[in-house]
């Protein structure tokens, strides 16, 4: 094995191991929702905002991690962010109030996500990679993340049965300090971006707000934030209210995160041989088909898990190709900022997502709405993607003439 490939191997593993345990813990969320407001006496909406606060600053918080990574190389911020996640995580299990799970659960964990997760993790990645493989190995990094959802979600529950919640929180806490040690392994030097022309800050915005397909992608990206957060924060406790064990709801979760691994993996390979774009509407349209199946059709054991099954091929299928996007038509030197920027509208979405179930759920005492919503979310987020052209910006396409 060469030398550079040796490097390259080294840093994909170190890559995906992080984004496995930073995405492992952070789906397990949802577990933790009835144990803390049965204990406290909380209304659904409590921990709901709380989750939805993460998401937000989550997504306020990228852009410039993303930046930073970009310019002074990832190790620093996903070192940062290790350390902001781990204790944010510890934080959480001495919660009692929506303040200190706010500030917990909200401020910490979603600024420790923001160092330890796509935006700078799959910048490395595509960085690191040829163009043409760049899709490809997005998609094995992102996989890893949705095999860390898998993992994780059972041993979440395992701890939350055997120690408490409060002491499962601390547990997964110690466990997230081993990012620290992971991002040694993450050689991010930004000089390895190519020929690109160097341009400022002011610059790089004005390039990115100014193109269409940049605003198009971010807008459809608010969609995908919105159902995934609902889903992930919510399913457990909607399966339970509908006389299912929670068990079937971890369950769920689980092979959400199992099935993803091949979704993730599959449309990373597919995006460096199809339209990005189009792929996107595609897998949109299908969320949305899978949705309305599964409210309409009557609910069980088996059709619990056929949803989780269906929506894992879905689930983070769309981030391979969203950041893939970016890269085909600005390139890899800003990739982890402008990621980041399409990331927080993501994020918005997650936010509304997140918290809107839980404000529409105590006010009505049903999700009902909420899914219904989502359904025309995906209707509207293929219409966006749709027209998204991946030509590069002129300046690039000057480079590679």
């Amino acid at each position: 094995m060469s030398s550079a490939r040796y490097t390259s191997f080294w840093l994909m593993l170190g890559a995906s191991l992080v984004l496995f345990l930073s995405l492992g813990a952070r789906h397990g969320f949802g577990l933790f929702l009835t144990p803390m407001s049965m204990e406290f006496g909380w209304g659904r909406e409590v921990f709901a905002f709380a989750m939805a606060l993460q998401n937000l600053v989550w997504g306020i918080t990228q852009p410039f991690a993303g930046a930073a990574a970009d310019r002074f190389g990832a190790r620093t911020t996903i070192i940062a962010g290790g350390l902001l996640y781990a204790v944010g995580l510890v934080l959480m299990g001495y919660a009692d109030s929506l303040l200190s799970l706010s500030m917990s659960a909200g401020l910490l964990i979603g600024t420790g996500l923001s160092g330890t997760s796509f935006a700078v993790i799959l910048g490395v990645v595509g960085r690191a990679v040829p163009a043409h493989q760049r899709s490809m190995a997005m998609g094995i990094a992102a996989a890893a993340g949705s095999f860390g959802q898998f993992a994780m979600l059972p041993g979440s529950l395992a701890l939350i049965e055997w120690l408490g919640w409060s002491a499962a929180l601390v547990a997964l806490g110690l466990l997230a300090m081993l990012i620290v040690p992971l991002a040694a392994m993450i050689d991010d030097k930004p000089q390895q971006a190519g020929r690109e022309a160097e341009l400022s800050l002011g610059e790089v915005l004005r390039e990115a707000f100014g193109h269409p397909g940049f605003r198009l992608l971010s807008l459809g990206f608010f969609v995908c934030g919105f159902q995934v957060v609902f889903i992930g924060v919510h399913l457990p406790a909607y399966l339970v209210d509908r006389h299912l064990p929670i068990m079937v709801g971890t369950t769920v979760l689980a092979l959400v995160g199992l099935f993803n691994v091949f979704g993730t993996w599959f449309t990373g390979w597919l995006g460096g041989h199809r339209s990005k774009p189009r792929l996107l509407s595609a897998l949109y349209l299908a969320r949305g088909v899978v949705i309305a199946l599964f409210i309409t059709v009557p609910l069980s054991t088996t059709t619990a898990y056929a949803f989780g099954i269906a929506m894992g091929l879905l689930w983070l299928s769309t981030v391979p190709l969203t950041n893939g996007t970016v890269a085909s038509i600005f390139g890899v030197r800003n990739l982890s900022m402008l990621g980041g920027i399409v990331f927080f509208m993501h994020q918005v979405g997650a936010f509304l997502g997140g918290w809107l179930g839980g404000f529409l759920y105590d006010r009505t005492g049903s999700y009902d709405l909420v899914w219904y919503l989502s359904i025309a979310l995906s209707v509207v987020a293929a219409a966006l993607n749709w027209p998204i052209q991946e030509r590069p910006v002129a300046r690039l396409q000057g480079v590679a003439a």
